[in-house]
């Protein structure tokens, strides 16, 4: 194979890959768009009543509980107030340490009992639905009168029937999972702006640094 047919068969590999995820996209909106719009709901009348929200998840998940966390605590499009948001797997001083004190399964059921309030509103992502630290600390959370969500795929696994609110990504490929994951994370936080700051831009003081536009992050 020449090097010509080797990028014609790179292109037929990103095609197909991007139609793929956007196959994913149209079927979880067809299957969860009352599930999203459910979890909005919920995290709307969370944050509105000045509670807080809790993330958590491992691996690539983990990294969409911060993304999620990122966006509310700083801003997502608009600007506006800060929102409470905390990543449990942030720290990772406290993981570490809880990880080797209690064992691993129990990282963020222990985070969820730190910080975790009535009201309060945690988001739980899991591609599989079955990774066990993220139950158990999804059974905390209901102890504790905090409100559920479920970011998962694969069919939902043990978290689906776990969580207030399951939004179930219609695939079992993790990358495409993973994926939706986030745009349906951005679906919240442009819902939650909406719902909570509708005049959209704050007015900053004088002397008050700009903060950055997207295209300078």
């Amino acid at each position: 194979m020449n090097v010509r047919e080797e990028r014609a068969e790179r292109l037929v590999r990103i095609r197909a890959a991007f139609e793929d995820s956007v196959a994913t996209k149209r079927a979880t909106f067809d299957a969860c768009a009352g599930a999203i719009a459910a979890a909005a709901e919920r995290i709307i009348e969370s944050l509105g009543a000045d509670h807080k929200l809790l993330a958590f998840g491992n691996g690539g998940s983990a990294s969409d509980a911060q993304h999620l966390c990122a966006e509310l605590a700083g801003r997502y499009v608009r600007e506006r107030p800060g929102l409470p948001a905390i990543a449990l797997t942030a720290n990772t001083s406290d993981v570490t340490a809880i990880g080797n004190d209690y064992g691993y399964d129990r990282v963020f059921a222990r985070l969820v009992e730190a910080h975790g309030r009535a009201g309060d509103v945690a988001v739980a992502i899991s591609t599989s639905g079955n990774s066990r630290n993220v139950l158990e600390a999804v059974a905390v959370a209901r102890q504790r009168g905090i409100t559920t969500i479920g970011l998962i795929g694969r069919g939902g696994g043990k978290l689906a029937g776990c969580v207030d609110v399951p939004i179930v990504v219609a695939s079992d490929q993790t990358p495409r999972i993973q994926e939706t994951h986030i745009a349906i994370i951005h679906v919240l936080c442009e819902l939650v702006d909406d719902a909570l700051f509708p005049s959209s831009v704050a007015q900053r003081g004088v002397g008050e640094r700009r903060p950055l536009d997207p295209e300078e992050r």
